[in-house]
């Protein structure tokens, strides 16, 4: 069992930064780990994820350039956000899957955490 707890939301200018972190309890040197987000009225999408070795990294489209996720050996991903914008705005998920692929779709992670809000005011 996995269990993931983000941090680091809030409300930032369009413009501005912010890094959020995962923390995992248990082991979590075999996982894929990627951050979604969520905003109103749509669909989880797919923003980051890093592979079991840090070795493989990938974005969507909408976030490359801005955002980078890392992850370290004491079972904490981050992703830090820069050059924020409105649209960036979403609830923010980590989540884990048991696999060596990286994973796009929400149906090919094992694990979430509680999710946290990210706010761009323009």
């Amino acid at each position: 069992q996995v269990q993931l707890v983000e941090s680091g939301g809030g409300l930032v200018q369009a413009g501005g930064s912010l890094r959020l972190s995962c923390a995992a309890s248990g082991r979590t040197f075999g996982y894929t780990m990627g951050w979604f987000r969520q905003a109103p009225g749509k669909e989880r999408e797919f923003v980051a994820v890093v592979g079991r070795l840090s070795v493989n990294t990938d974005y969507a489209d909408s976030v490359k350039g801005r955002f980078t996720i890392s992850r370290d050996n004491a079972n904490t991903v981050y992703l830090q956000m820069n050059s924020l914008k409105p649209e960036d705005t979403a609830v923010y998920y980590c989540a884990a899957r048991l696999q060596f692929a990286l994973g796009y779709g929400p149906d090919e992670y094992d694990y979430w955490g509680q999710g946290t809000q990210v706010t761009v005011s323009s």
